[in-house]
């Protein structure tokens, strides 16, 4: 269903700073203190020889040294100075080796070699996944999707296509290790079982060296998926074959819609839609993807088909192939959206449930409730960073490499977003975003972009990343300042 991510990644340094690669000059140095643009490196992989990779700037550059140790990043096609060999280490570090001249790639700020005879603090880096860490993870071997199992103790390869909000898997990087959580905050532990806290049996040290992704335990094990269901556990390799990789899929939004008639939208009758359900089930479940481009909404089903306007202004879920009939304008108004079809006409409910797009204006017919499924855990990326407490207010701090989780709790077509001390976001009469309320405030959702949403507050101002680093509520129309990735 959706494509395999490329993955992208931060090198930090024993000093905590990430490895730049600076626009003019084609300079490295070790001075970044935040993962942005300048500081993503991706991983290629020699044809010839699996073991040996090359590492890749923002710019298309390739990291390269000589027999001296002098360190560049200007060759835009890799030779031999460029082949380096990855020595993962105990504790998720990365040892970075050049392949010609057996030397060890380390230094801090604008003093980089990679001249060092032995492995020393100076010489590792942690490895920090630049991608937003809500994903679906898919089993290279089995071809299934990770999900929490309908006994919710543990996490399956068993799904033909991510469904639901038991796919959702999120990522949390800790001390240089990667922890895999369940949709309801649940840490996978090497032996497969799911716990509530952190604790050095599920922290999982990363290895990209072949070109997908592998989780290896304290012991030297790698996660596999394991028996008919495909459990998640560690299994007894100690390298990572095809049952060990996997590749991160983005985490598209799924949504139920409910009808002024009070039910959810279904396709539980057949290929046309219809308000009719009272409860929420796969059948009441639709993905929403945003084209890039247009902007508009495309709403897929859990068959793998999509919702699509045909003759006499019908709404079915017969189409298998993306057309201008399938894509729908949305339009937000607080906790409800309207929907104008291909025709230009809106999206409204009929007198027996179905859906047909008929209607000049928007009125109660034409008004859906959309609540967002899948993402009962919250983590937002806004342009500078990731959203975290910060550390001595009540504040929260938007340009962070590392992220707090929240809670979205929906009601009504709007949401809370709640603290892990069980305290709720507000809006402060100042415009700032604290995050020790105790009373549940307001907020809208808005998704406008692949991957991007907006929030809105109960006063229809957005939240906004400040350039001083903060969280305000004071924009009224759109600005890139207001999209989070989510």
């Amino acid at each position: 269903m959706n494509k395999s991510l490329r993955v992208q990644f931060g090198l930090i340094n024993y000093d905590n700073r990430y490895l730049t690669a600076e626009t003019f000059g084609f300079t490295v140095n070790a001075s970044g203190t935040t993962m942005k643009k300048k500081q993503l490196w991706s991983l290629e992989q020699s044809e010839q020889d699996g073991q040996v990779v090359f590492l890749r700037s923002h710019l298309g550059r390739y990291l390269s040294t000589d027999k001296d140790g002098k360190v560049y990043c200007e060759t835009e096609v890799p030779d031999s100075d460029c082949r380096f060999l990855i020595m993962a280490q105990a504790d998720g570090r990365w040892a970075i080796q050049s392949e010609p001249y057996q030397r060890y790639f380390g230094g801090t700020e604008d003093f980089l070699t990679c001249f060092g005879q032995t492995i020393g603090e100076t010489e590792l880096w942690a490895v920090h996944l630049a991608l937003h860490p809500q994903v679906n993870l898919f089993s290279v071997a089995r071809k299934r999707y990770a999900r929490l199992s309908d006994s919710q103790s543990e996490i399956t390869f068993d799904s033909d296509i991510p469904w639901g909000v038991d796919s959702l898997i999120t990522l949390l990087y800790k001390e240089g290790k990667y922890s895999v959580k369940t949709c309801d905050n649940r840490f996978l532990s090497s032996n497969g079982k799911l716990v509530n806290d952190f604790d050095p049996e599920t922290a999982f040290t990363l290895d990209l060296t072949t070109g997908k992704l592998a989780f290896k335990d304290n012991n030297g094990k790698f996660l596999t998926p394991v028996g008919p269901t495909g459990t998640l556990k560690s299994g007894r390799s100690t390298r990572p074959i095809k049952d060990e990789l996997y590749d991160l899929e983005d985490s598209n939004p799924q949504v139920v819609f409910k009808a002024v008639n009070n039910r959810y939208l279904s396709i539980r009758q057949g290929v046309s839609i219809s308000a009719n359900q009272d409860e929420e089930t796969d059948l009441e479940t639709f993905q929403m993807e945003i084209d890039q481009a247009s902007k508009k909404c495309m709403f897929r089903t859990n068959a793998g088909t999509y919702w699509t306007l045909v003759v006499h202004a019908g709404i079915h879920t017969t189409a298998t192939e993306i057309d201008p009939n399938t894509m729908f304008d949305i339009e937000w108004f607080g906790g409800r959206v309207a929907l104008k079809a291909n025709n230009g006409k809106y999206v409204c409910n009929r007198k027996n449930g179905q859906l047909a797009a008929v209607s000049d204006t928007i009125g109660t017919d034409e008004q859906f409730l959309m609540k967002l499924i899948n993402r009962p855990i919250l983590i937002l990326r806004g342009v500078n960073g990731f959203v975290c407490h910060h550390k001595a207010s009540n504040t929260l701090d938007v340009n962070r490499s590392n992220y707090d989780i929240f809670s979205l709790l929906y009601d009504d077509g709007a949401y809370y977003i709640k603290c892990g001390s069980g305290q709720f976001w507000y809006v402060t009469s100042s415009d700032l975003v604290c995050s020790d309320g105790e009373e549940p405030e307001t907020f809208f959702l808005e998704f406008l972009e692949p991957g991007k949403m907006a929030i809105k507050s109960k006063n229809s101002k957005y939240l906004r990343a400040d350039q001083g680093g903060t969280l305000k509520c004071d924009v009224a129309t759109m600005e890139s300042c207001c999209l989070w990735e989510y």
